[in-house]
């Protein structure tokens, strides 16, 4: 009885060292699996990163000089031209408009009115011709008087002025003449029609042939808005030639609050356009006046206008044309030789910037003091030396003091 009474003491002994060994192993700290980097000493820029499109800077806008039918255009986007000798359009003037009943008897009827008034001018030029040489023979008779004293100076005088007189009067009769025919011929003008034989050749001026536009710049064409032979009003557009090998370059919108750091020649990196090179350029123009846009999330922004110029040579962005999307990089500011953390190790810490430092696998909260931070990289100014070790994305549980074993990522 002795025996099975040891026996079971000893049992239910080891069985509770089990048991505290087991909480002590589940209750004992372990150490916290976190992802570490190295403070380094290297290059860093801050930038505004937008989208932006590309733009000809001199796009030159052909349009009809006058009211005519085009002609099929035959050049076609991407065709090159060449300044002053490429034709790009031919057209001819468009013919008359049809005249309704009313408005045809208005013309016709403007036509007699006018005819009329000639005939009565010619009439008034027969009557101011006969009063001239009337007083131009009184004048005569009367100085021929004077010269042998049988006539007094006021009457030659008088003689005279009624002369000049009656020669203003002709030349008004002859200028009056000019006028009624030329308002003749504009009330003719408007009885023009489909079926007038002479229509043709007097709007060529007898040559039969088409006007044609040459190319105004060297360059490419870059739209065609009208291809198919049509009839256009003066000034309607027909297509648009720019120079795509030295005037490109990239018009981008920021916001408001970034457009205050971008300055004139600011460097820019040009990227994911379509091509394996980044594209270099700077920034030529920040316009002054900000206008209200909608983002695609409905957010109401203020966007400001930059306008960059592209430095890379034609041959390194080959394809890129006018109105292609770009992703443009502007550099705000540059430091070569910056003691930097990945701004993913940082967290505040009251009202300053704090990090875990991992020191002899413990975590150790350190304060620090940070200059420039563009999202990826901050400048560290204080508080950590080349070469420390800190916590990526501390939990929020970490506490200094508690132990870290590094995450091996396979």
């Amino acid at each position: 009885m002795a025996q099975k009474k040891l026996s079971r003491s000893v049992l239910i002994g080891f069985a509770a060292l089990l048991l505290l060994a087991g909480l002590s192993f589940a209750f004992w700290p372990r150490a916290t699996m976190v992802d570490l980097a190295k403070v380094t000493r290297g290059d860093m820029r801050l930038t505004v990163n937008e989208q932006g499109k590309t733009r000809v800077r001199d796009a030159y806008v052909i349009s009809m000089p006058i009211d005519g039918r085009l002609l099929r255009v035959q050049v076609s986007p991407g065709d090159p031209v060449t300044k002053d000798e490429t034709i790009v359009a031919r057209l001819r003037s468009v013919n008359p408009a049809a005249l309704d009943i009313r408005t045809r008897g208005q013309a016709e009827a403007a036509v007699e009115a006018a005819e009329a008034s000639l005939n009565v001018a010619r009439a008034n030029l027969e009557a101011a011709r006969a009063e001239a040489d009337l007083a131009l023979s009184d004048l005569e008779r009367t100085q021929s008087l004077a010269d042998r004293g049988f006539a007094s100076p006021a009457a030659l005088d008088q003689a005279e002025s009624l002369s000049r007189a009656a020669q203003a009067r002709l030349a008004t009769a002859t200028a009056a003449i000019e006028q009624q025919e030329a308002q003749l011929r504009a009330a003719r003008a408007q009885l023009i029609g489909f079926d007038d034989p002479d229509f043709y050749d007097v709007e060529t001026n007898g040559s039969g042939e088409d006007r044609i536009i040459h190319a105004p710049t060297d360059g490419v064409v870059l739209q065609v808005i009208h291809q198919d032979e049509t009839t256009l009003a003066v000034g309607s557009p027909i297509m648009v030639v720019g120079d795509i090998g030295e005037g490109l370059e990239v018009v981008v919108e920021l916001i408001s609050v970034d457009a205050i750091n971008v300055g004139v020649g600011a460097p820019v990196d040009i990227v994911n356009w379509g091509g394996a090179r980044v594209l270099s350029g700077i920034v030529t123009r920040v316009e002054p006046y900000g206008e209200t846009k909608v983002s695609a999330l409905g957010v109401e922004e203020q966007r400001v206008t930059a306008v960059i110029e592209l430095s890379s040579p034609p041959e390194e962005r080959q394809g890129l044309g006018h109105g292609y999307a770009v992703e443009a990089q502007i550099v705000t500011w540059s430091g070569q030789n910056v003691l930097k953390v990945p701004s993913s190790a940082l967290f505040r810490e009251g009202s300053e910037w704090a990090v875990f430092l991992a020191s002899n696998g413990v975590a150790d909260l350190r304060k620090v003091e940070i200059g420039h931070d563009n999202g990826q990289e901050a400048e560290i100014v204080a508080g950590l030396s080349e070469g420390d070790m800190v916590v990526l994305y501390p939990p929020a549980d970490l506490l200094p003091g508690q132990s870290l074993e590094q995450r091996i990522v396979e």
